[in-house]
């Protein structure tokens, strides 16, 4: 092909490179010129035109990407070919599934000639049904025929791309429970897993809670009769060892796979039982947000092959975006040059109802009230706020607070519901750019500002710090505990006197623990004993 600008008189049957107005007539590029606008280029004013002109052994643009298009989708691929316009053919899915593509093919091909291209989903992307996986651009009007001829040689002959159809149909869930774990996570977290499945057209035939013990996970695998199961643990699974891949071993199954490179998705397991696959879910499964076990799913439900290399190759592209245990994700704020902004909520709405009829957060603790030393101490940590969560109308306890610059007073009309209900009035009053907030409780007198300030560097986002638990020197958790913003939804949805312990089980991939001097992070003063006890020292 020969482009370039000629003479009028030479520019006859060749084809317009640039679209050109002529006098009240478009030319648009592409056309081939005849001698009606070689006229109308002349009455322009015009002497020469930019064009292309196909030689002999050339293939025109449209021909070139057709050709192309035909030898990528081979018989059952499952995709269709558009027709061709300006150069370009796309390949269209005609059903739902995964996209399968043979790379080193499609690199082959654009390396034969830079004016032929293909542009492809990358391979195993989940498509529906009209999804465009590829599109064929010839980039010249024309191509050396030797050159398209070298591209279509280095395909396969059955074809490079295709669309595997979703095959199975039916699903089994087996959930655990532990004693503290809350019903209603267990129940969010099988709404989740059902709206994850109908995305691929699978339904749950069956759902079953059990124990989380390796026995009975062992027994409801044995009852399930779908050709995938899926154990969504209470628990998360640290082990071959732990309890859910050891059910699948005692049950007459075999594991596998334990732990995958794709972050987040680590902790899945895959085994087999019988005829049925049976996936782990990890953690990070009780978000409908993209994670690793989203890709063991999809190639299973597709009847694709899933094992120890097919998972041990998921590493590269691996790294998903983070993932938040709520509905819709959520992207981590970069923190500030002064780092993350730590709000703390000091929970002083209980009732008392262990004192004998005395209000333990106004008695003497060292010289002044137990809520105001406590509000002293969440003060001195430098967090960016701090707010007292109170009864409605508690004048006593307000009283304590009086001259204590820096703090704000949240009033939690449903107190009397218990700490989960304090809790999410509390969190609903955070700042709009909080990035985390430390939950503390009033009634623990020796947490010092230190002892947030422990805290606050803990958290880390990056390194998946994002529940940071104080604990004794030996590892007894306690509180104060700091939760990063995406546990803030999870926080706000606290009801009843649970408190935040469902949200740290279910956010147990994300949980750093810190030691806190002394007793500090377990002493609290509820009753007489208790206050008794931490007078003698």
């Amino acid at each position: 092909m020969k482009f370039g600008p000629v003479p009028l008189d030479r520019a006859e049957g060749a084809i317009l490179a640039h679209s050109v107005q002529a006098g009240p007539v478009r030319l648009r590029k592409g056309l081939t010129l005849g001698a009606d606008e070689v006229a109308a280029l002349r009455a322009a004013g015009l002497a020469e035109v930019t064009v292309a002109r196909i030689e002999p052994g050339d293939v025109g643009e449209d021909a070139a990407a057709q050709q192309l298009a035909a030898a990528l989708a081979g018989p059952g691929a499952g995709l269709r070919v558009t027709e061709p316009f300006t150069g370009r053919v796309n390949l269209v899915a005609e059903h739902p599934g995964l996209f399968r593509v043979d790379a080193a093919a499609v690199n082959r091909l654009n390396a034969v000639d830079p004016g032929i291209t293909l542009a492809t989903l990358p391979d195993f992307s989940r498509v529906a049904a009209g999804t465009m996986v590829a599109t064929a651009k010839i980039i010249p009007y024309a191509v050396p025929g030797d050159a398209l001829a070298r591209a279509l040689g280095g395909l396969p002959g059955g074809g490079s791309m295709s669309v595997a159809s979703l095959k199975v149909t039916e699903a089994a869930l087996i959930l655990t429970r532990t004693p503290g774990f809350a019903r209603k996570l267990i129940d969010k977290g099988a709404a989740v897993v059902a709206e994850r499945m109908a995305g691929l057209g699978v339904s749950l035939a069956s759902i079953e809670t059990v124990p989380h013990e390796t026995g009975a996970v062992g027994a409801a695998l044995g009852r399930a009769k779908a050709p995938l199961v899926l154990v969504m643990g209470a628990s998360a699974t640290s082990d071959p060892a732990d309890v859910c891949p050891a059910a699948v071993v005692a049950a007459g199954g075999e594991l596998i796979r334990f732990g995958m490179p794709v972050d987040p998705g680590n902790l899945l397991f895959l085994g087999r039982l019988g005829g049925a696959d049976v996936v782990g879910l990890p953690g990070c499964a009780r978000s409908p947000a993209l994670n690793g076990a989203d890709w063991v799913l999809e190639r299973l439900v597709c009847g694709l092959p899933v094992g120890e290399p097919e998972i041990a190759a998921m590493g590269v592209g691996g790294l998903l975006k983070e993932i938040p245990l709520r509905p819709q994700p959520r992207a981590i704020r970069p923190a500030s040059t002064s780092g993350p902004r730590v709000e703390i909520l000091l929970l002083a709405a209980g009732a008392s109802r262990r004192m004998g009829g005395a209000d333990k957060l106004v008695q003497d603790a060292g010289g002044q009230p137990l809520l105001r030393r406590a509000a002293r101490a969440a003060l001195g940590a430098g967090a960016a706020a701090v707010r007292v969560v109170l009864p409605p109308d508690h004048a006593a306890r307000r009283a304590t607070l009086e001259g204590l610059d820096g703090l704000s007073v949240v009033e939690a009309p449903r107190a009397q519901e218990g700490m989960g209900a304090s809790l999410a009035t509390g969190i609903a009053a955070l700042g709009r750019k909080a990035d985390a907030v430390i939950v503390a409780l009033a009634d623990m007198p020796d947490v010092t500002a230190q002892d947030y300030r422990r805290l606050i560097a803990a958290f880390d986002p990056e390194k998946g710090h994002e529940i940071c638990r104080g604990v004794t020197p030996g590892g007894v958790p306690g509180h104060p505990v700091l939760f990063g913003r995406r546990f803030f939804e999870n926080l706000a949805d606290l009801g009843g006197d649970r408190g935040a312990r469902d949200v740290i089980a279910a956010g147990a991939d994300f949980l750093a623990d810190v030691p806190l001097p002394g007793m500090a992070a377990v002493t609290d003063l509820d009753t007489p004993e208790d206050w008794a006890t931490w007078q003698r020292g």
